[in-house]
């Protein structure tokens, strides 16, 4: 905690990422010093609206708001780990709802095993060459599926390419909902590329992060060109029919058989246990093509529905083995594309 100049800055850190918060206040007395954030956290949590009086006496910070006068025992500022300074890099700039958008069709798709830690973060391109200059792609998969989504960028022209953690952007999209409803608040979040850091500068918050070395897979080539099937489907009755089927669907293998017939204009979801029985839920739909099937992870499909946020969904196939494409039916000023590996016999 930093008080100076009509402020008070909040800093905290895990080595790896670093998020600092301007406060305004009355400043009697400048001057630094370190609380354990979480216990700190959750008192002020607790405090009744209303002016907070904040004062240091040696190793104790004395906290006064309303009734309560509470001592919290902490360390000298100079025990706290040295926060790096971004000054040189890229600048560019997104407007805050369409990276609220983008952060949440992406970071359910971000692996979880630390096997390949560049797919343990987000690849974000900015001015690439698949979309040109003035827009930022997002990208993310754990090699089972993959989520992409482009949205309009400002700022710098130049071409660049990083990793950044999920964590440090899931964090980015709890800042923006934490502060969504606040008139103070900038339209635009900043992000700033340096050597091996990124900062993420919005209103009065500013987020420093480490980012992952490593090459991103070129995942472009796995994304289908074609298909011998696509069906229009309303969204909501596919995830129903998704849900239903999923009660039967394999333990760990959480399989469904997806089956799409033209002549019917229909698509079946199918569930099978040997055990607990089947389900067959059928969704009516604008189908071209030949018929078709293939075997999908239940959940992978769901959460693709989840992030397309479109009450009508295009759901193209190749065949049995190769990957199926989600799409939102009506095109947006946000580009969304979702892919998913079949379950092979």
């Amino acid at each position: 905690m930093k008080a100076e100049g009509g402020s008070l800055k909040l800093t905290a850190t895990n080595l790896e990422m670093a998020i600092s918060c301007l406060v305004r206040g009355k400043i009697e007395e400048p001057g630094e010093f370190t609380v354990p954030a979480k216990l700190f956290s959750d008192f002020v949590a607790l405090l009744p609206d209303g002016p907070v009086d904040l004062e240091v006496k040696g190793e104790t910070l004395y906290v006064k708001c309303g009734g309560h006068a509470t001592k919290v025992s902490g360390l000298s500022a100079s025990e706290f780990p040295l926060v790096p300074i971004v000054q040189d890099g890229v600048s560019y700039s997104l407007t805050a709802g369409a990276l609220r958008r983008a952060l949440s069709c992406v970071l359910f798709a971000v692996a979880t095993n630390e096997s390949r830690p560049e797919l343990t973060g987000v690849n974000i391109q900015f001015n690439g060459e698949a979309e040109g200059a003035g827009k930022a792609i997002f990208a993310a998969t754990d090699s089972y599926r993959l989520a992409e989504v482009v949205i309009v960028c400002a700022g710098s022209h130049e071409p660049r390419s990083v990793i950044v953690p999920a964590r440090a952007l899931a964090e980015v999209s709890r800042i923006l909902s934490v502060f969504r409803d606040d008139v103070e608040v900038p339209e635009n979040v900043e992000f700033v590329l340096a050597e091996n850091q990124i900062v993420v500068r919005y209103g009065s918050v500013e987020l420093t992060s480490r980012t992952i070395e490593g090459t991103y897979p070129n995942y472009r080539q796995i994304i289908p060109n074609r298909f011998e099937t696509q069906a229009r489907l309303d969204s909501d009755a596919l995830a129903r029919a998704m849900k239903a089927a999923s009660l039967f669907a394999r333990t760990g293998l959480y399989d469904v058989q997806v089956e799409l017939d033209p002549a019917s204009k229909q698509v079946r979801i199918t569930g099978t246990d040997a055990v607990r029985g089947e389900n067959m839920s059928v969704c009516d739909a604008d189908l071209t093509g030949g018929a078709n099937r293939v075997t999908l992870n239940y959940r992978y499909v769901l959460d693709g529905l989840q992030a397309l946020n479109e009450s009508e969904a295009l759901f193209q196939m190749i065949d049995a083995n190769n990957p199926c494409l989600l799409l939102p039916a009506t095109s947006s000023t946000e580009k969304f594309l979702y892919v998913v590996m079949p379950i092979k016999a």
